[in-house]
């Protein structure tokens, strides 16, 4: 088919009609569809249940070192679950904190130190208004935590290999630019990984703000969907060399490898960071779940073991993946309405529409009975400024649902966008 920006107006009128009908019998079907979160699928989370049930836990509830991991203590984690996420992250395990399931109550928990303690200095709280680099399209999570603290956030297109370092080096410039949340890793929503270069130029930074950190969001480090995956620079490699390793938390998880509300999750940080983040955490926790740590510790054993779980999950969620990427080829590719990103990992496929349809084609779609992730959720403040971008979860629902779910949003797309060329 023509594009719909070449066709006359009276060919157009005649597709939007024929469109219409077909959306109907859509919503005559009375669909109740989510695809609004990357939550992992049922099958996903089935690859983990025998960690629930090892007898071996229940004969032998002491970790490696002879700690009785029912009762308290042990305020960094169990060694054997830091030795895990050290060589899962490459780094060393003395600079690895194992926590409870949520890598974003660990980001949240940081930022809210760093306003109230200061992070190496004075209360971030009492020094006037803080802002924060975004790249967008971005996580939402990361605006939530910043809007919560009433940090101001500053937008930072992504571009093919990472934000746009010209103008985050620029940002940092101002003193009251406090630091950045980033998924350098398969990024949400758009699934692209940070170039070597990029990596190379944020460790390099020299911010006004000499408390300045980045929160290096790893959550998909070993989320691979294709065998070859892509590589990612080792942040805390780099940032040694230009002696700015104190600017970087990287935060990780196993939401997305054994159970999203019963992993565990890790922060990672300098000596000097570690040493500032256990002193605060000493006041506010005993210890977290050591049982389960010690449960993940030894279904893994070690980075081999999460390889090979991650195997499992990309036999599932290709065919996911493919029938959403397949769709957009066979009903969008030829109408110059839309583009997007072919990921090689991670939980989301980013779709760009014609500027000022995003919110039309997720209302149509709810309308209809699909949920999509709000439109504008992907920028700071909810605000897309071009009202285009539309992150796409295709993880959780069976494939026959997502196939049914991404007919309907092609569909939406085409209405919603030859709805704004004939300016109804």
């Amino acid at each position: 088919m023509s594009s719909y920006e070449k066709m006359s107006r009276e060919e157009l009128e005649i597709e939007i009609e024929a469109l219409r009908r077909e959306y109907e019998e859509f919503k005559s079907k009375g669909l109740k569809l989510d695809m609004s979160r990357g939550k992992p699928g049922a099958d996903q989370l089935d690859l983990s249940m025998a960690m629930l049930t090892d007898a071996a836990l229940m004969q032998n509830p002491k970790s490696a070192d002879g700690t009785d991991c029912r009762n308290y203590g042990v305020l960094d984690g169990i060694a054997e679950c830091r030795e895990l996420f050290a060589e899962l992250l490459g780094v060393d395990a003395q600079n690895v904190i194992v926590c409870g399931n949520s890598s974003l109550n660990l980001m949240y928990d940081y930022i809210a130190q760093c306003m109230i303690f200061g992070a190496g200095s004075t209360p971030w709280v009492s020094q006037g208004k803080i802002k924060f680099a975004c790249p967008v399209p971005g996580y939402d999570r990361h605006f939530t935590i910043c809007e919560s603290f009433g940090i101001e956030m500053i937008n930072v297109p992504m571009l093919d290999d990472g934000p746009d370092m010209d103008i985050l080096e620029e940002l940092v410039r101002d003193s009251s630019v406090k630091g950045m949340f980033c998924v350098p890793k398969y990024s949400n929503p758009e699934g692209k990984t940070f170039s070597d270069e990029t990596v190379r130029r944020i460790a390099a930074l020299k911010p006004a703000a000499n408390d300045f950190r980045v929160i290096w969001d790893n959550a998909y480090c070993v989320h691979d969907i294709y065998e070859t995956g892509d590589k990612l620079l080792n942040i805390f490699e780099v940032a040694k060399q230009h002696g700015n390793e104190d600017m970087f938390i990287e935060v990780a998880s196993t939401s997305k490898i054994s159970f999203p509300g019963a992993g565990v999750s890790a922060i990672v940080a300098s000596d000097n960071n570690i040493r500032e983040i256990k002193r605060r955490m000493s006041a506010q926790i005993i210890g977290y779940d050591k049982l389960n740590m010690l449960r993940h510790a030894r279904f893994f054993k070690n980075k081999q073991g999460v390889e090979e779980q991650m195997k499992k999950h990309a036999a599932i969620l290709k065919p996911k993946f493919e029938a959403v990427l397949s769709a957009f080829d066979k009903e969008l590719s030829s109408l110059g309405i839309a583009h997007w990103i072919k990921p090689n990992g991670g939980y989301f496929i980013s779709l760009e529409v014609m500027d000022g349809c995003a919110k039309r084609v997720v209302e149509l779609c709810k309308q209809a009975g699909v949920v999509l992730t709000p439109a504008g959720a992907t920028y700071p403040y909810g605000k897309d400024p071009k009202d285009s971008n539309i992150r796409i979860a295709p993880t959780f629902p069976p494939v026959d649902e997502l196939k049914t779910a991404v007919s309907l949003l092609c569909l939406c797309v085409k209405i919603a966008c030859a709805e704004k060329i004939l300016n109804y």
